[in-house]
């Protein structure tokens, strides 16, 4: 029993102590609360004292190091576990027999604290159950049943699996024999609310570390944020305007100026300002096309040192092949062994393939090259320049487009400025401050006159490149209606300017009369389509009704209908900055004094 006792106890391989020593051994069975014995079974230290489980003057040993508990750590897969018998203070313990099959175990819960230990003697009291299973760990709870069986739950879940190796032991009460002192013990994994309780707490809290966790990884590798945009004022967009002529700060100043855009911070005040900067943007279209034609001639220059590089290798590659060739003529091949005749052919054919390849890749880029030049060739014949002659008057009525363009913004800023000091100006008397709007109001007048002679001046010049570009009507399909849709638009602009000058002048003249029958029942339509709009609309919404009912009638025709009787229909302009729109109302009787 004493010899048992020390090797469930006692790990001898792993402390290399003697089990002659008395003082060692009594201090290893002081620590497990057993009264220290020697191998005959004489006692070897005196004042023992079973209550507090150790002796005066030997400090304990933590029954947590690795083979100092009541159950020694798991021995390796390829030794036999041999138990021994447990001698405790109130009870024996005596091990299964070895060639029965080891006691089976449900499988274990997680967070698992609590085991079923069933099998108990009849007489067996809750003390004599914590003298048994104290020494596998600490206690907190022992729930013990009537019929034989307990429940013990222990502070630890390493703690269940010293207890489950007591699973199979005879525990006999004392020395008697007596059926009621004795039973087999069945320990087992108990499913438990608050073990599963405490470990779904437990894998919450890890859960919680490891989200803070990547947040802070999250945190620490995102990249900073931009830099906030500052709102738009004169001093922020005349810097912009520098910045934006800065090659180096284009890409910073356009990001700026987008943002601005968006926000919405343009007016009829800052809109000529804005137009501006637009205007310095768009100056950058050049100088990137430039950047781009010197990459590609980069690029051309890199196709042409890789062509020249791939010709010598080409030609090496000629070369070896020339030598492998007069290898396998007759004067030294036969001088050759077989091993070397066989690894100079192999050394021939990969050399032809490799030469192959690189020679159909040479051929490749050569077609390449020869169907550019082919292109350029074709360039001369009549065609061809009859089609470069038509692209460069496009580009010409493009070029006279968009100044066009430019000079109409310009006028309707000059026109929003007017009516934003024709509002100010209101009702009031003359004063020294009227008088100085009435002279800005002259200057812009005499700037609108100015705007639309050269607003005539290229209409003229329109007119010019209209009849040459109908010569190419034919190929140029696609310019022709671009010109057409640039007419129309050029029409009613001049015409709108041109019959606003004359209202002014002609207001107290007497509209003509009606032409036709078709014209009063046009004006009968129009009449009843803008009365249900009090709000008025544009021309093409108007077209777009009239179409429904006359597919030939046209935008310009109306318009001018309705420019003819002024006391009928009025024309106001709606909106602000890139909003600006004309819309015609109908007068119905305040036309009529």
């Amino acid at each position: 029993a004493a010899d048992g006792l020390g090797s469930i106890a006692l790990d001898t391989t792993q402390l290399n102590m003697s089990v002659t020593d008395p003082t060692a051994w009594a201090t290893a069975m002081n620590n497990l609360g057993m009264v220290p014995v020697g191998l005959a079974g004489q006692q070897l230290v005196t004042g023992f004292d079973p209550s507090l489980s150790m002796m005066t003057g030997i400090t304990p040993i933590n029954p947590m190091i690795p083979g100092m508990g009541l159950v020694p750590p798991p021995p390796p897969t390829d030794v036999p576990v041999v138990k021994e018998i447990i001698h405790c203070k109130s009870c024996t313990l005596f091990p299964p027999n070895p060639n029965l099959p080891p006691p089976s175990t449900r499988e274990r819960p997680p967070g698992c604290k609590t085991v079923f230990v069933g099998g108990l003697p009849e007489n067996a009291t809750e003390e004599i159950i914590q003298e048994v299973f104290e020494q596998c760990g600490d206690i907190t709870a022992i729930r013990k049943s009537k019929k034989n069986f307990c429940h013990i739950r222990f502070a630890e879940e390493f703690m269940v699996d010293k207890a489950i190796y007591l699973s199979g032991y005879r525990m006999r009460l004392g020395s008697s024999t007596d059926k009621k002192d004795s039973g087999r013990l069945h320990v087992d994994f108990a499913q438990a609310r608050d073990d599963f309780y405490e470990w779904e707490c437990k894998q919450r809290m890890l859960a919680r570390e490891e989200r803070h966790r990547r947040k802070m990884e999250e945190d620490r590798l995102r990249p900073p944020s931009p830099p906030a945009i500052m709102h738009y004022s004169e001093h922020e967009a005349a810097l912009l305007a520098e910045k934006l002529k800065d090659d180096s700060k284009f890409s910073e100043a356009i990001t700026v100026l987008l943002t601005w855009i968006e926000r919405g911070e343009v007016n009829r005040r800052s809109a000529n300002q804005f137009y501006s900067m637009v205007q310095s943007a768009n100056s950058h279209v050049r100088r990137l096309m430039n950047e781009k034609a010197a990459h590609e001639q980069e690029m051309e220059q890199a196709k042409e040192s890789f062509k020249n590089a791939l010709t010598g290798i080409l030609t090496q590659f000629e070369q070896i092949v020339a030598v492998f060739n007069a290898s396998t003529r007759q004067k030294a091949w036969d001088h050759f062994s077989k091993a070397q005749r066989k690894n100079i052919d192999i050394w021939r054919k990969h050399s032809e393939e490799l030469r192959n390849a690189h020679s159909e890749q040479l051929m490749g880029i050569r077609r390449e090259e020869e169907m550019e030049m082919s292109d350029d060739d074709s360039g001369d014949n009549p065609s061809k320049k009859l089609r470069v002659d038509d692209s460069a008057l496009a580009a010409q009525a493009y070029a006279l487009k968009e100044e066009n363009d430019s000079l109409r913004w310009q006028l309707d800023a000059y026109r929003n400025e007017v009516e934003l000091l024709k509002q100010e100006k209101g009702q009031l008397f003359r004063t020294e401050e009227s008088l100085t709007k009435d002279q800005q109001l002259q200057f812009l007048q005499q700037t609108m006159q100015g705007m639309q002679q050269q607003l005539l001046s290229i209409q003229e010049e329109l007119n010019n490149k209209k009849s040459e570009l109908e010569q190419a009507k034919e190929e140029q399909t696609h310019t022709q209606a671009m010109l057409k849709v640039l007419q129309e638009q050029e029409i009613n602009v001049l015409t709108v300017a041109l019959v606003n000058q004359d209202r002014e002048k002609n207001s107290e003249k007497r509209s003509p009369g009606l032409k036709s029958e078709k014209e009063a029942l046009l004006i009968g339509i129009i009449s009843t389509f803008l009365h249900v709009h009090p709000f008025g609309a544009n021309i093409e919404y108007l077209w777009s009704y009239m179409q429904q009912l006359d597919s030939r009638i046209s935008a310009n025709e109306i318009e001018m209908l309705l420019m003819r009787l002024p006391r009928m229909f009025k024309q106001e302009f709606t909106g602000v900055g890139a909003t600006l729109e004309k819309r015609w109302k109908f007068c119905a009787f305040e036309g009529i004094k």
